[in-house]
């Protein structure tokens, strides 16, 4: 079973994770940030895992705690359910569009972790959302889960468009790049044996 629970608190939240990435895409989210919890449920639906996310945070101070927090502890949930990564394809891209948005996520499980994020959002704020947070959210998960991921949007006009279609091709990829390979046969796709 590639599932994970990760209990993660600090003096500014409290946050609890559970993954199954082999799951079919239910999600049960309360982060106490509406928009946030929808961009999670992309991830869910199109990367067909199963997450449950519940978030107690320093809401009266700003979201970007537990946006952060959340990244962290999804990052750290994301390693340990991926193991030694015996036998994952370990690449995962996605191009995904939305009415005039067009994002592409690129994803590594390569051990190392690394973000390069050229996300030129047209608004500061999607409702309450600061669009910044979006990219603190990657940050952390990056971090935290060893990868590298690239995230480019290529085009877009509408904010929530553009920050919806990265969650969804993170979505995609990382359904792809954590997905077992059969003809792998519990190798390592690795030529240094280890990621």
């Amino acid at each position: 079973m590639r599932t994970a629970q990760i209990l993660r608190q600090t003096a500014e939240t409290r946050i609890e994770v559970a993954i199954d990435l082999d799951g079919s895409g239910r999600s049960e989210l309360d982060t106490g940030i509406g928009f946030f919890d929808h961009m999670l449920d992309q991830i869910a639906r199109h990367g067909a895992v199963d997450l449950k996310v519940q978030a107690k945070g320093d809401l009266h101070i700003d979201g970007h705690h537990t946006v952060e927090d959340v990244g962290i502890t999804i990052g750290q949930a994301l390693a340990k359910a991926l193991g030694d990564k015996k036998g994952i394809r370990r690449f995962g891209h996605a191009y995904v569009p939305l009415d005039e948005a067009l994002s592409r996520v690129v994803i590594d499980f390569s051990g190392r972790p690394g973000l390069i994020w050229q996300v030129p959002f047209t608004r500061s704020s999607i409702g309450a959302f600061d669009v910044e947070l979006a990219h603190e959210f990657f940050q952390g998960l990056v971090n935290h889960a060893f990868m590298t991921l690239h995230v480019d949007n290529l085009r877009g006009e509408n904010s929530h468009h553009q920050c919806e279609t990265v969650f969804k091709a993170f979505g995609r990829a990382l359904r792809q790049a954590a997905e077992l390979d059969p003809r792998l046969a519990q190798q390592i796709p690795s030529t240094k044996g280890s990621l």
